[in-house]
């Protein structure tokens, strides 16, 4: 029998409790996609003004990956306390540093006023902006995940990750508004600041909106068993421990499977800010247009392919995303260089949905990998290390692609070779569709002899990795 603190409750607070990790989620997302297009159309000008225009545009992707250098010690530092204090506490902790972060960049000062001490400062917002989206997503995912409805799990779950989407949507659509409504000369001088001091009131809402859901129901009960063994004098591993230890395998797989999901979003909607612009000469509101119109199909197909997930399974919906992108990508530049706005929003419409094949069931199937009581690390740790060597440089390197070669080919042959990395992974993964999340106690869930399920036994028996089935 499952103690009152296991029982799921009722399928009407679900909805309430995806509102909450929705919306703090895209508030999250906003501050940090609104980062990323301002590094493509002003912060060259801004901050590296004494440098030619490719070249700032260069530097102002740096400061842009410096972010993701810095989320893989969020993960690590929100992994071990989400996993000892509960994933409430650190969610409202990260929505705030990352608020703070992006109203700060909004008052910051240029070059012009400071000179080299605007870059730094930038720079060390944007650290910040990092560590706090590195512990975010863990988070906001396990909190839905772990709240009950396990036939349904992918499709839940994967409404958190429409908080990219619609994140992507309100930075878009207010950078979009603001270039329709300034001239370009008053864009540059203070308009960019607007999006970003937005921010301030958008965290009072997701704070307000974040505080009225409750704890994890599998946390809590994990974390009683937790407190009787170290009642019984048995020692509770730290979470990044028992990780590395049961778990290694599924953090390799979880690596690999973020590395073509996470190049082909930043080339998709990142550097194609650039391309569009430069190599296609399409007018900035063009390009920003182009994205708000894809990331709003992105919003609607991601929860579709969640639901599809639970009925296929996590695997095979990854493999469609995966294979799709790589398809598309010298499709897809082939339409940009038409230089018509059709053409573009059909290529990075395309490209989307495919990458919502692979973003949606990513929720589902890394909480469903790890144990409970270290699932905020693990899932964590393998989506954000390996951010560091996909999300982080892949506007740098297709900029610095299209400065060397002067074409496309060598850029989508990068996205290409990111998509035989995650299919290996996937390859590699073992199906997690059926997996009880209260039962998923110890082990590796990928590694050769594992099974779907762990026997119910007895509490501390949950916890052994050798209580998995034979």
């Amino acid at each position: 029998m499952s103690s009152p603190a296991t029982v799921a409750p009722p399928p009407a607070n679900l909805p309430r409790i995806v509102a909450a990790s929705l919306i703090g989620t895209t508030i999250e997302w906003y501050d940090f996609f609104l980062y990323g297009s301002a590094a493509a159309l002003v912060f060259n000008k801004l901050f590296f003004p004494e440098s030619a225009p490719l070249v700032g545009t260069l530097l102002s992707f740096l400061t842009y990956a410096v972010g993701f250098a810095a989320r893989p010690l969020g993960a690590l530092v929100f992994g071990h306390f989400g996993d000892r204090l509960g994933r409430k506490k650190l969610l409202v902790v990260s929505l705030l540093m990352m608020g703070g972060a992006t109203f700060g960049i909004g008052l910051l000062p240029t070059h012009a006023t400071v000179g080299a001490a605007a870059p730094v400062l930038l720079t060390a917002l944007r650290l910040v902006q990092g560590f706090a989206l590195g512990g975010e997503w863990g988070g906001a995912v396990l909190l839905v995940s772990e709240h009950g409805d396990a036939r349904r799990r992918g499709f839940w779950s994967s409404w958190p990750q429409t908080g990219a989407p619609a994140g992507q949507l309100l930075a878009a659509g207010v950078l979009s508004a603001l270039t329709a409504l300034l001239s370009d000369a008053a864009f540059t001088a203070w308009g960019w600041r607007i999006p970003f001091l937005l921010s301030g009131v958008l965290v009072l809402v997701g704070l307000w909106i974040r505080l009225s859901v409750d704890e994890s129901p599998v946390f809590k009960a994990a974390l009683a068993r937790a407190e009787a063994r170290e009642a019984d004098s048995a020692t509770e591993k730290p979470p990044l421990v028992a990780v590395l230890r049961d778990h290694w395998r599924d953090v390799l797989v979880a690596m690999g499977a973020r590395m073509a999901e996470n190049i082909s979003y930043y080339v998709i909607t990142a550097f194609i800010l650039v391309y569009a612009t430069t190599s296609a000469g399409m007018a900035k509101q063009t390009a920003l247009n182009s994205v708000l119109i894809a990331s709003a199909v992105h919003f609607v197909v991601i929860p579709a392919w969640g639901a599809l997930s639970d009925r296929i399974g996590r695997r095979p919906v990854y493999l469609i995303g995966a294979l799709g992108v790589g398809a598309w990508m010298f499709p897809f530049f082939a339409l940009i260089d038409t230089g018509r706005f059709g053409n573009l929003v059909v290529a990075v419409t395309v490209g989307l949905v495919f990458h919502g094949a692979m973003y949606a069931p990513q929720a589902a199937f890394f909480s469903e990998m790890f144990a409970t009581r270290m699932r905020y690390s693990g899932a964590s740790i393998g989506a954000q290390f390996s951010s560091v060597a996909a999300g982080a440089p892949a506007p740098l390197i297709a900029t610095a692609l299209l400065s060397d070669y002067g074409t496309a080919t060598p850029i989508a042959l990068y996205v290409i070779a990111a998509v035989l990395l995650t299919v290996v992974a996937i390859g590699c993964a073992r199906e997690t569709r059926e997996r009880d999340l209260e039962r998923v106690e110890g082990g590796t869930a990928s590694g050769a002899g594992a099974r779907a399920t762990v026997t119910r036994g007895t509490d501390a028996a949950a916890e052994r990795p050798d209580a998995r089935t034979a």
